[in-house]
């Protein structure tokens, strides 16, 4: 995909120039159906990724909870969260503009409510003192491991004590590395899944 300048342009950008393509995905997410509005400039247009889908498939919502998707793109992770635990309130953050405005019309498509969006360069757009229970996140790997990273120590201080932090990566876009860094951060990290060569970690703090 092309820029304005001519250059490549990925998903991690802030207001995608790249010609507006949307079409609808039909899926089946923890035996539920959705629709998805997607589109040219955002992350995996065509189809939810396997990552994706493999945190979904493991995943933990807990009831009464704040729930927070980083990296949302237009919103399966998140919107699935809120449809399996209506009682959790889920906030959906991404830099991507278009990814957000996604977003928000595919919690509608699916009757969500329990559901707020903003968008957010990691978690700046947050309210300083904001906590949450559970953080969900496909990071960003283009972005590079600087901003993958900082989602990870960020997570460690937007936790409550006793929440987790879900993360999907490939073995090969560096999942071994960021476990070595998630055991830094947490307390207590485990890996609740692999498969086709991605890792489910779930970090815990305190």
């Amino acid at each position: 995909m092309k820029g304005r300048n001519g250059m490549a342009e990925h998903y991690y950008t802030q207001d995608p120039s790249v010609q507006s393509n949307r079409q609808v995905i039909h899926v089946s997410l923890r035996s539920k159906e959705f629709k998805f509005y997607t589109d040219a400039g955002v992350f995996s247009k065509n189809m939810i990724d396997f990552g994706s889908k493999l945190l979904i498939e493991h995943m933990n919502i807990p009831s009464d909870s704040k729930i927070l998707d980083v990296g949302c793109g237009y919103g399966p992770i998140g919107i699935c969260a809120a449809s399996l635990e209506k009682t959790s309130e889920v906030t959906l953050i991404d830099v991507n503009q278009r990814a957000i405005e996604l977003a928000s019309e595919n919690a509608k498509l699916n009757e969500i409510s329990n559901i707020k969006l903003l968008q957010s360069d990691i978690y700046s757009s947050l309210e300083n003192n904001e906590k949450f229970d559970v953080i969900l996140t496909n990071p960003p790997i283009r972005a590079g491991k600087e901003v993958v990273y900082s989602i990870f120590s960020g997570a460690a201080q937007r936790l409550k004590d006793g929440g987790s932090l879900w993360v999907v990566i490939q073995k090969k876009q560096g999942a071994p590395s960021a476990l070595e860094k998630l055991k830094i951060l947490f307390s207590t990290v485990e890996e609740v899944s692999k498969k086709k060569g991605y890792k489910i970690f779930r970090a815990k703090k305190g």
